[in-house]
């Protein structure tokens, strides 16, 4: 039964549609810019702000009852501007003579935040952006027809030569763009601890997420090659040994504070260069020259004259090591992209190289730090008597974990298509290989023993996960606006996947969360978008990152039935089936 106060409701909105005038009457739009010009190819804050007249009121973003419209901000499409992270205000509970409850309004004055990206195309000395503000101004009593207001911005747009200054910070001190926000949240709020906390506490947490990125998968390729450059040297002392680990990890974080500046000064894709094929090709070549080495082949040497340069004749003096490092370090980039993104955003806002610097050596430190110990550990292990079958067959171990790996990066340039299936490949293979083929100790019953339970336990999940390729998969489309817009005609929200053929974190949600039963049924009732970034400097995936602020891939992006973004379910790297159902039920 409908209570009497809501047919008082629906009566204040008839009477309020016979008032002359509208909405429009009683709010005006004020818009503001963050910085007085922009420069062609980048980025800037808008606000919005709704100057509603003393006595009235305008419904929240998301109205508290279905009789109200909300309050909508909209941009006509157009080339050279792309509007995106549209953020509305609390609405503030208010009680009227003619509702039940508090209703969630706007008075005095609101401000929605805007994010505007800038094409390179766009010319000095302006562009326009068209908006439109649709609104429903009540009182106490009735309700004015709604009104959809429209107003121009311009956008002053600087000349190459041109500085440019920030103005009305007071006004967007409050803002933060929601993918600043989902980088804080999930990477600790680093942003907040260099403001707050001070630089030794938010640098010990950038170290403590380096070390946590060891646990991804792109790092057992560094595991393997630690230990051969390591355990093939004759040097034995102590000291000598802390020293060429040492150099060895400075290699490493050099490569990745490098990767990290570049990334975030410049706006790409974490480790997004390795999307060439001849990249990949050549990192898959190399790891299977080395694979060959651990199978006793040969002995990978560099020549005597460059060797002798760099501080031994066996090729593992301190800069030989270094720059070992250096080429290492670039392996494990397609994994770790999506745990940065906070710091990527950090040191974007910052704009100080020397700082951004810092941030990401810390950060590789951290990353680099377990292979300073099995770096020591590895150079000392020929002191360890009568361990030199053992030490045969783990070499061989690392051998199928090196060819493993270089199979993977060679599929991903060729065929990416049929890359995950190297994985249950290599565990079948190298379980019959190193379980009952490899030869070394068989004089020994222990080692027999251990090589037949490692051998059957490596062919048991390469059929497992063999198994789990077969799995029924949600289905996509490729993305097109105008699913989109027809997904928003209808009410229906719209989920979208960001993926590269070279990040592996994108392999994995495909072949572990996007295969759970849980999260094919509740996905059922989204569009379900697939948006290919693999070429990340095409123009086309350029506008894509721009107009969906996309810092690093796989990004998971969930569109409401009103056709804006739910910026609290927003996804950022791998997440297992349970936690990815969860924020599906986020969308409504």
């Amino acid at each position: 039964m409908i209570r009497m106060k809501s047919i008082v409701l629906l009566v204040a909105l008839i009477a309020g549609r016979t008032l002359a005038g509208s909405s429009a009457d009683v709010v005006r739009p004020v818009a503001k810019l963050s910085a007085d010009k922009v420069r062609a190819g980048s980025s800037m804050k808008a606000a919005v702000i709704l100057q509603i007249a003393d006595g009235w009121h305008v419904n929240a973003h998301t109205p508290s009852t279905d009789y109200l419209i909300g309050t909508t901000v909209s941009a006509r499409s157009q080339e050279n501007i792309i509007l995106s992270d549209i953020q509305y205000p609390s609405g503030k509970k208010v009680k009227l003579a003619f509702a039940d409850q508090p209703l969630d309004v706007y008075q005095g004055a609101a401000t929605i935040f805007l994010t505007l990206h800038v094409s390179e195309k766009a010319a000095a000395p302006a562009e326009t952006l068209h908006v439109s503000v649709e609104v429903q101004a009540c009182n106490n009593q009735v309700c004015m027809p709604p009104a959809t207001i429209a107003i121009f911005i311009p956008i002053p747009i600087a000349a190459a030569s041109e500085r440019t200054a920030e103005i009305n910070q007071e006004i967007f001190e409050t803002y933060h763009t929601s993918v600043e926000n989902s980088s804080r949240s999930s990477s600790g709020d680093i942003g907040a601890l260099f403001t707050e906390k001070g630089s030794a506490l938010a640098f010990l947490a950038v170290f403590l997420i380096g070390l946590a990125l060891n646990l991804t998968p792109c790092v057992y390729p560094m595991m393997s090659i630690t230990v051969s450059l390591f355990g093939g040297q004759t040097e034995t002392r102590g000291i000598m040994v802390f020293l060429k680990a040492v150099m060895y990890v400075l290699g490493i974080a050099t490569m990745y504070s490098v990767l990290g500046v570049t990334a975030a000064i410049g706006g790409g894709l974490f480790g997004s260069w390795l999307q060439s094929p001849w990249v990949l090709g050549g990192i898959g070549t190399l790891l299977l020259g080395m694979a060959l080495s651990s199978f006793g082949l040969y002995q990978i040497q560099m020549p005597y004259w460059l060797t002798s340069k760099l501080g031994g004749t066996t090729g593992t003096g301190l800069i030989s090591l270094y720059l070992s490092g250096l080429v290492v370090g670039v392996f494990a980039a397609p994994c770790i992209g999506p745990p940065v993104i906070a710091l990527l955003a950090v040191v974007s806002a910052k704009a100080d190289p020397v700082f951004g610097f810092w941030v990401f050596f810390t950060l590789s430190i951290g990353l680099g730090f377990p292979y300073l110990v099995l770096g020591i550990f590895s150079g000392m292990i020929k002191k360890i008597p009568r361990s030199g079958t053992w030490l045969v067959w783990v070499e061989r171990i690392f051998g199928v974990i090196l060819t493993g790996a270089a199979l993977f990066y060679l599929s991903l340039a060729i065929i990416p298509r049929y890359s995950a299936f190297i994985i249950p490949l290599t565990l079948l293979a190298g379980g019959v290989y190193l379980g009952f083929i490899e030869s070394s100790g068989r004089e020994s019953k222990v080692l027999t023993h251990v090589k037949w339970i490692v051998g059957v336990a490596a062919i048991l999940a390469g059929l497992y996960f063999g198994n789990a390729l077969r799995r029924e998969r949600m289905s996509w489309d490729r993305y097109d606006q105008a699913l989109i817009e027809s997904a928003k005609q209808k009410g229906v929200p719209v989920v979208m996947d960001f993926y590269a053929d070279w990040c592996i974190p994108c392999l994995e949600l495909e072949h572990q969360t996007f295969t759970d039963h849980a999260v094919i049924a509740e996905s059922e009732r989204l569009v379900r978008l697939k948006v290919d970034l693999t070429h990340f400097d095409s123009p086309e995936a350029e506008r894509l990152r721009k107009k969906f602020s996309i810092a690093g891939v796989p990004t998971i992006v969930f569109i409401d039935g009103k056709g804006e973004e739910v910026a609290s379910a927003r996804i950022v790297g791998f997440m297992p089936a349970s936690e990815f159902v969860e924020h599906l039920k986020l969308v409504r």
